[in-house]
């Protein structure tokens, strides 16, 4: 059942946001990556010192929406539940000193989530600013501390689509000139994506980063690039985003399938996908796949 999202203007959001935030006209791209999957991966002030990674997401918030307790696991790193992860504020602030922008990270392959009304989208955002972003609530408990994180990233690959536009605009209302909300996204690369594409199409995302992996019909096989860059190619003219990212596995361990060596995504795929005005680099699954096989490294030079 859709909901009635007319009092929402994207038109709006932009106004608020637009002198909270400089887009780069530069085609030089960047690397996003997942932290908080592997207590192996090294800290999060460590991986922004790398100077590899311009964004960094925060996995996950997994469990989330009709009325269950929300909770963050960043599996061996800290235990949020405990208060374990608040000395996260110190690397939080030591990453955005250097412009690293941090997201968290939504969602997930595995966990219990899901929004069954607009006035739980709205509950959920609620919950979202003042323990994760620029709120201060006495009532709210921040598993990270106080620090402030500068957006939410949704990778919705579970249960229904319902309510995460609702979800997506109530966030986006609280931008405001001091600070700004980013929203991104990491749609798998099906267009258009069963779970996320209602969301997607508030064109409200900041940068997209689409699982090109798990995914044979629309990812890298060997050999063959052609099936990854018309899927790119319809992303890139479909949706409405400020960038666009190649999200790739940074290791063939790291997913089942739509892994790209590193020769071939330099030789083969970048010069083609650079030439999308939309084009903003790549992202990798994840710090710790990518310590093992250095990819990130690899290809930096050449986004």
């Amino acid at each position: 059942m859709a909901s009635n999202s007319s009092k929402f203007s994207p038109l709006i959001f932009f106004l608020l946001c637009l002198l909270a935030t400089t887009i780069s006209a530069a085609s030089r791209g960047g690397i996003a990556i997942y932290w908080g999957q592997n207590g192996n991966e090294g800290t999060l002030a460590a991986s922004c010192a790398t100077g590899k990674f311009p964004y960094v997401n925060l996995a996950f918030l997994n469990v989330f929406g009709n009325g269950s307790n929300p909770e963050l696991n960043l599996a061996g790193h800290c235990d949020p539940a405990s208060g374990g992860c608040v000395s996260l504020s110190t690397d939080i602030r030591s990453c955005q000193k250097q412009g690293v922008k941090l997201m968290l990270a939504i969602g997930g392959g595995i966990g219990r989530y899901s929004l069954s009304s607009q006035l739980d989208a709205k509950n959920v955002s609620i919950y979202l600013w003042n323990a994760f972003l620029g709120g201060k609530s006495s009532s709210v408990f921040r598993p990270l501390g106080d620090a402030a994180l500068d957006g939410i990233d949704f990778d919705i690959e579970l249960g229904s689509s319902q309510f995460y536009d609702d979800l997506v605009r109530y966030l986006k209302s609280y931008c405001s000139r001091k600070q700004k909300v980013y929203i991104t996204g990491a749609p798998q690369c099906p267009f258009p994506d069963r779970l996320m594409g209602t969301a997607l199409n508030t064109g409200l995302f900041d940068y997209v980063w689409v699982q090109f992996y798990n995914n044979p019909p629309c990812q890298y096989t060997s050999g063959n690039t052609t099936n990854l860059i018309n899927s790119w190619n319809l992303w890139s003219r479909s949706i409405r985003t400020k960038k666009l990212f190649l999200g790739l596995p940074a290791a063939t361990q790291a997913a089942g399938s739509g892994f790209i060596p590193a020769d071939v995504l330099t030789s083969q795929i970048l010069p083609v996908i650079k030439k999308s005005p939309k084009y903003g680099g790549i992202m990798l699954w994840s710090k710790f796949w990518d310590d093992q096989s250095g990819y990130s490294s690899s290809v930096v030079s050449e986004l």
